[in-house]
């Protein structure tokens, strides 16, 4: 069995330094080989590729814009006001009009669309082979299970079209739930078994599940029967402790050794992504990782 391959969520970790560059540069001093960021539009995708080279790093993830693009490279600032210091607030996107993704949004096919194009460019540009295609929320005052059907109507559509899109550059898109008890009530998709059926509607092989244990944890629960039952379909694995979403080894309700020994006997390859909000400075709060790699060897990136 492979030791398993870890990459550093620059969005979550290193929160006391300024900018991605700087977190990339941290990551790959930390022992990292590989990285993914939630949304890199803040900076320009050559600043961001130039910063991961130097810092001997492997992009291997990054997310749909949370809104419509606001052109290429997005603007610093404005991405400041919707993260402030770049720091991970996963209720934000374009927190003034309470987007999260528009992948499953009733009349906002365009503008996914015209994202998914600038996601396809920085994924080109960084070298990333996966993008998460987020499914956005709920709209505001909208009845969950009344809207429910159209909704995946509007993902179905367009998963089909992005399926398309990412083919033509050998890109995979993947389809994260997202918890609806503590961290986002109105995100329209929130369990694997969801996810599952929608992947299975649309039938693209360029389409995969983004398996976070925190959110599956706080969902569902059955960590070791879901994992069994939806790996066949899962093209990343991201990790955080329920329900402080710190440290894996931080006090909380995951046995992350055992978790990982579960990834390993079924044979996972993809990269687990350690998107966590660490409890204090996060070089040193990498001890477990360190402990893992000290155990199992540490891999290369690889693909």
């Amino acid at each position: 069995m492979a030791p398993l391959r870890f990459s550093a969520n620059v969005s979550w970790l290193f929160p006391e330094l300024a900018g991605l560059p700087a977190r990339l540069r941290a990551a790959g001093g930390s022992g990292f080989k590989a990285a993914e960021v939630a949304w890199p539009y803040a900076e320009p995708p050559e600043a961001l590729a130039h910063a991961a080279r130097e810092a001997g790093l492997r992009l291997v993830l990054i997310n749909t814009p949370p809104g419509a693009p606001r052109g290429r490279g997005g603007g610093l600032r404005e991405a400041r006001e919707r993260e402030p210091g770049l720091r991970p607030v996963l209720s934000a996107g374009d927190r003034e009009k309470g987007e999260m993704g528009l992948g499953a949004v009733p009349g906002r096919q365009a503008a996914f669309r015209e994202g998914l194009e600038q996601a396809v460019l920085y994924a080109k540009a960084l070298g990333c082979p996966r993008i998460h295609l987020m499914a956005g929320r709920v709209p505001q005052g909208a009845d969950r299970a009344a809207v429910r059907s159209e909704m995946e109507t509007v993902f179905l559509e367009n998963l089909r079209h992005a399926a398309g899109v990412l083919a033509q550059e050998s890109l995979v898109g993947l389809l994260e739930p997202i918890n609806t008890r503590i961290t986002d009530p109105q995100y329209f998709l929130d369990t694997p078994q969801q996810a599952a059926a929608i992947l299975q509607k649309v039938g693209r092989p360029n389409l995969q599940l983004q398996m976070d244990l925190f959110h599956w944890q706080i969902m569902d629960g059955n960590l070791t029967g879901n994992i069994r039952e939806f790996l066949p379909l899962v093209g990343h694995v991201q990790v955080a402790q329920v329900p402080g979403r710190g440290e894996p080894d931080s006090p909380g309700e995951l046995n992350f050794p055992y978790l990982f020994q579960l990834l390993e006997d079924e044979g996972y390859e993809g990269f687990v992504g350690c998107e966590y909000r660490p409890q204090g400075d996060t070089a040193e709060g990498l001890n477990w990782l360190r402990a893992y790699w000290d155990r199992r060897g540490h891999p290369q990136a690889g693909q």
